[in-house]
């Protein structure tokens, strides 16, 4: 499965985004999909996660009521809404499909290329 990630750019603290991550398979379906997002010197950390089916969402505490994962599997694609940006949101995000939507980098098998996010103060 190939992921490409779309929609970072750079926007001013308090403002939105959303990110879409594209897959090649129509396999997409069968995969839980995850977000996780990369800052500078920093490791990799999730963001957030959705189950295959849609119906259970994973966000991490840092982003809970701000960022919103959800998923359109008749377009192979999945969403990340980001609102009420924050400077410390400012990483690359990737999208990542696996059999479980789990909170760890090593529970995903394949993985987007990111997609960058500044948000200036």
């Amino acid at each position: 499965v190939q992921l490409q990630a779309s929609g970072g750019g750079l926007v001013q603290a308090g403002g939105s985004l959303r990110l879409s991550c594209a897959a090649s398979e129509r396999t997409f379906s069968s995969y839980a999909l995850g977000w996780f997002r990369q800052a500078p010197g920093k490791e990799r950390e999730f963001v957030a996660a959705i189950r295959w089916r849609g119906d259970i969402t994973y966000y991490a505490d840092s982003v809970k009521g701000r960022f919103t994962i959800s998923r359109d599997n008749a377009k192979n694609t999945v969403y990340l809404q980001i609102n009420a940006l924050k400077p410390e949101d400012t990483a690359v995000y990737y999208c990542a499909a696996g059999w479980a939507a789990g909170t760890r980098d090593s529970e995903y098998i394949y993985w987007g290329q990111g997609t960058q996010v500044t948000v200036s103060s």
